[in-house]
């Protein structure tokens, strides 16, 4: 009779186990397919919302509260663009039953902070990104007290090494999940026509603006893009720069590489002119990879060969005066891609993911980088 109990025990365990499993995918299910109330063109914002939620690491970041233990370290006073960021983000994965919330409060707090985005102006999506993620780092920085900046010559030391010290440097001023995620370094290379000393430069960057290639025949591709951000330039004239050793305005070239790439890579598509981001918007369909985008060839470590992978896209509907915001993203509960059109979120295909409405691309990384800046830290 006992081990008769026993194993009756047992099965009722395994019926147990086996039915909460079944719930808790059921539920899983469910998750993070939560849209965001319209309050009042406020479309650019949820679309860079739901495409940020469907980041994964980030969304853990909030779902686990990560974020309050670096918002107590630093014993900062203002702190209410994270906690409400957080808030939203919960929300929008542990809702049930609910098919949209309201991201007033969160508005709120993002209309104290930047009064740009107070009334209902038509406004862009990527730079309320950019304004985004830099006011989540700065509440979440793990660097309490900023060092001062030394200026070191570094011209002499070789670019892996140039490029290695000036990433340390800042990560000693701005260093949090933020950074960890979304931030790169850009390399510039500036060589002298006249004497062919060449200098470099390296900079942080959180998203990459890239120009959006014209052909007449065939196809623009994603690729073409990025060869047009990273050709080499001309700078003559009154672009002349000063030449380090000739001491003189010459004639340079200039080249961008990536020295680091970032976990969550940001590629925006430049559609709306520079001069007046409402004067005129390019429609042209760039065709990107959802999956495998190898950007071997724009590392400036030959060693490097990072993969990316498609996970969200912030859309652009409508012209240069004035328009919608959508975002396509790939749940990651599901492994599906989903359309989030504020309030209503619906099943899609991939093949519907590319389109000449994509405006903002977030794809993260797939292989594991053999970068020696990841231990790098002050």
């Amino acid at each position: 009779h006992f081990w008769a109990s026993c194993r009756a025990k047992r099965q009722i365990f395994a019926l147990s186990f086996i039915s909460n499993v079944s719930f808790c995918e059921q539920n899983k299910s469910l998750q993070g397919l939560v849209g965001l109330r319209n309050l009042g063109n406020t479309c650019f914002m949820n679309s860079i919302l739901q495409c940020l939620s469907n980041t994964s690491e980030l969304r853990d970041y909030c779902l686990r509260n990560g974020h309050l233990t670096d918002l107590n370290n630093n014993c900062r006073t203002n702190t209410a663009l994270m906690d409400e960021f957080a808030k939203l983000t919960q929300r929008l994965w542990t809702s049930v039953n609910t098919d949209s919330v309201s991201p007033s409060e969160f508005r709120n707090q993002v209309q104290r902070c930047a009064p740009k985005f107070v009334g209902c102006n038509q406004q862009d999506a990527q730079e309320f990104l950019r304004f985004l993620l830099d006011g989540l780092h700065n509440e979440v920085n793990r660097v309490t007290i900023r060092p001062k900046v030394s200026v070191e010559d570094f011209d002499h030391l070789l670019d892996d090494e140039k490029g290695r010290r000036m990433w340390n440097m800042y990560l000693a001023r701005e260093d949090s999940k933020i950074v960890d995620l979304f931030v790169g370094q850009l390399k510039s290379s500036l060589t002298c026509t006249a004497c062919g000393f060449r200098s470099t430069v390296f900079d942080p960057f959180w998203d990459l603006s890239i120009p959006i290639a014209q052909k007449s025949t065939g196809e623009v591709t994603l690729k073409d893009c990025l060869r047009l951000f990273t050709k080499e330039d001309v700078l003559d004239g009154e672009e002349r720069p000063t030449c380090t050793k000739c001491k003189g305005r010459r004639k340079c070239t200039k080249r961008f590489s990536i020295q680091k790439f970032p976990q969550i890579l940001v590629l925006h598509l430049k559609r709306f002119s520079d001069s007046n981001i409402w004067a005129s918007k390019l429609s042209t369909y760039v065709n990107f990879p959802l999956k495998d985008l190898d950007l071997w060839e724009f590392s400036s470590e030959p060693s490097e060969r990072p993969v990316y992978n498609l996970y969200a896209v912030s859309n652009h509907t409508g012209n240069a005066l004035g328009g919608h915001y959508t975002a396509y993203c790939k749940n990651s509960a599901q492994g599906e891609w989903y359309s989030y059109n504020d309030s209503r979120v619906s099943p899609m295909s991939s093949s519907q993911v590319r389109s000449s409405n994509a405006y903002v691309l977030f794809y993260e990384l797939a292989t594991p980088s053999h970068s020696k800046y990841q231990t790098c830290r002050l």
